[in-house]
């Protein structure tokens, strides 16, 4: 069973999060699923836009890691490090540099490793029932692999939605900056192709060359070196809730998702 779909028309590739049942929680296939996806419309030489959007309720309740982990008597930090490094870092570095432009359209829920999907991508179109949110510091890590929160939100802001676990609305994601626009839920994928079928007709060099430039900035800036060095500190995080019985994380994670059905 596949969790992603994939198609072209019009010079865009839609990339569809397809496991609405579990409000598109990320298992492991999941995520080696949409990795081939976007490595897919990256080379496709008549794709000019990529955009990412999801079927059901949610965009994403984030991982799902009850699947195929070590259980809690077995697991190891190693094992961790080992699993997180390949698909929570370097699979959503390597999105952030696809060489096309790329545009995300979230709705509903979009929970800790939902946000390693939507932030990624150049753009990010949001309904106006979207909610984002890091709750992970109540599990007792800092928050998810991927440190956006402080490039993505501000200083401040980052650190009232991690120390208070609340959802950002998209009308606030979008003052900050984070959300390109907010439309109705009725208009989302509209609006999300109209943007990208906009955008498709702009000569592609123009658009690779403008992508890079930003992006280089940002690293300039020091957001590479930040997000490598705030993944080794999530994992200390790990290694505190491997210290207490049962592993927690997993406990929590599972009582989060339940509230989502």
């Amino acid at each position: 069973m596949g969790y992603i779909d994939y198609e072209v028309a019009d010079k865009i590739a839609t990339i569809t999060l397809n496991r609405p049942e579990a409000a598109n929680a990320q298992n492991m296939q999941f995520l080696d699923e949409l990795d081939a996806a976007f490595t897919r419309g990256a080379s496709d030489e008549d794709v000019a836009v990529i955009v990412l959007r999801a079927n059901g309720k949610h965009f994403s309740a984030g991982h799902d890691l009850n699947d195929r982990w070590p259980s809690p008597d077995e697991i190891t930090l190693e094992w961790i490090y080992n699993a997180e490094t390949r698909r929570y870092l370097e699979y959503t570095l390597r999105w952030r540099n696809i060489p096309k432009p790329t545009i995300a359209a979230v709705q509903g829920r979009c929970i800790a490793g939902g946000l390693l999907l939507c932030w990624p991508c150049d753009l990010i179109l949001a309904s106006d029932d979207a909610l984002f949110s890091d709750p992970v510091v109540t599990m007792g890590i800092g928050g998810v692999e991927y440190h956006g929160h402080t490039w993505e939100l501000g200083a401040r802001k980052a650190k009232e939605i991690l120390f208070t676990g609340r959802p950002l609305t998209a009308e606030e994601a979008e003052k900050t900056g984070m959300v390109t626009r907010v439309v109705p839920r009725a208009e989302l994928d509209a609006e999300t192709r109209a943007l990208a079928a906009q955008i498709a007709e702009m000569p592609s060099f123009g658009l690779r060359q403008a992508k890079r430039a930003v992006n280089q900035t940002l690293d300039v800036q020091g957001f590479y070196a930040a997000v490598q060095s705030v993944f080794d500190v999530h994992q200390t995080g790990h290694g505190n809730a491997l210290s207490v019985s049962g592993y927690p994380i997993l406990v929590k994670l599972d009582e989060m998702k339940t509230k989502l059905k």
